[in-house]
């Protein structure tokens, strides 16, 4: 049975928070996140459509909403769905209560990234109340149930949808957490990529006392790790940082002190720039790994998961758009970065220039994640801005 829905007033990004942060919405479950949106959005003025999806497992459910139907086209994006609290006892404060207390709003997915969705709406109401008939443009909102779990049934085929129904935005701010230490201070202009290598190195069982009559992955394992952690992928860019590539696990599972394995395991992750695609920096690896299996005679499988490419949204008119709402209302010339890991821009991308900018991420993920009051009304006024300096073109 669907849960009443609390009375939210649209232009309140702090009330709107709050009532997004008391459904615990751990993904992949909604537990009325979205419902939620869906009246307030509805109630606005936006078509709503909901894209329910699941490849395997349970069905995610996601929301797209557009007030409009001309050019251009804005759209703000982002995620209700959030990770889990941890320890629960640790917290001050009932993660998914969403108390106020010493300025802030208390509560799982309060920067990460719920409050920018209020202050989302926030702005949207606003731009909105303002607009006299014949508003020539569009504005929507892309929010999804899965950015923090798998990310396969959520924005990704959202705009797959978007595509085929030629809904595809020209312009797109998602609002995770870029600020630093301080709301305005950074602006995600691109990502580097993520590839994720599992390689194993197999071998021949045998005892330790007689070694001829075996052969011991482990140590080709280490002489390939040795080889790919040697590797310089490059210098780095002018609005990257250089690709790195660490070892994350090793593992043989050996549990015998006399017995040599048959098979060692280890996993490594990526993180590229724009100098590189998944499909070129996995062929790079293999000829890596090809030089040493050739000299040590060691057999060996690399299965490659690229989760996401390099992208650079230029800086240019958009980009000058958000700068100029953010340092209009807090007196900052944000940062243009591209440092971080991955978000749902990955894909978005694909479809329309897009930016990321939000909430600072002190507390994301953290026990008592919070975001402060002022830090939601002005955010709101920030995307109102956007808004405001987009249409004005």
């Amino acid at each position: 049975m669907r849960r009443p829905l609390p009375s939210v007033d649209p232009r309140d990004p702090v009330g709107l928070a709050a009532a997004l942060i008391r459904c615990p919405s751990v993904t992949p479950e909604d537990r009325g996140s979205l419902d939620l949106l869906h009246t307030v959005l509805e109630g606005l003025g936006f078509a709503v459509t909901r894209l329910p999806f699941s490849s395997a497992g349970p069905v995610v459910d996601n929301l797209y909403a557009r007030w409009g139907r001309g050019a251009p086209h804005f759209c703000f994006a982002g995620h209700t769905d959030v990770v889990p609290v941890g320890d629960r006892a640790a917290w001050t404060a009932d993660p998914f209560g969403a108390a106020i207390a010493n300025g802030h709003v208390y509560g799982r997915g309060a920067t990460d990234m719920k409050g920018a969705i209020a202050a989302f709406v926030a702005a949207a109401a606003g731009f909105i109340a303002a607009q006299g008939t014949g508003f020539p443009g569009s504005v929507s909102l892309l929010i999804t149930g899965d950015e923090e779990g798998p990310a396969l049934d959520g924005t990704v085929k959202v705009i797959d949808w978007l595509a085929r129904k030629d809904e595809c935005p020209d312009h797109c701010v998602v609002g995770e957490p870029t600020s630093r230490s301080r709301l305005g201070d950074m602006i995600k202009i691109g990502r580097r990529g993520s590839l994720t290598g599992r390689l194993t190195v197999r071998g021949t069982q045998g005892h330790v006392a007689y070694p001829h009559l075996a052969d011991n992955p482990i140590p080709n394992l280490i002489a390939m790790l040795a080889r790919l952690n040697e590797e310089v992928l490059d210098d780095g860019t002018e609005a990257f940082e250089p690709s790195n590539l660490e070892i994350t696990t090793v593992d043989v599972g050996n549990t015998a002190a006399n017995v040599i394995p048959a098979e060692a395991r280890a996993t490594f992750n990526v993180r590229f720039n724009d100098m590189h695609t998944g499909r070129t920096l996995e062929s790079r690896l293999r000829l890596a790994l090809d030089s040493v299996a050739a000299r040590v005679a060691a057999s060996y499988t690399l299965d490659v998961a690229v989760s996401g490419e390099a992208f650079l949204t230029e800086p240019g008119q958009f980009v000058d758009i958000a700068v100029a709402a953010i340092t209009r209302v807090t007196g900052i010339g944000p940062e243009l970065s591209t440092s971080g890991g991955t978000s749902d821009a990955r894909f978005i991308k694909d479809i329309c220039p897009v930016i990321e900018f939000g909430l600072p991420g002190l507390t994301m993920h953290k026990v008592d994640e919070r975001v402060a009051v002022s830090d939601l009304t002005r955010l709101a006024e920030i995307y109102r801005a956007m808004l405001d300096g987009y249409f004005a073109l």
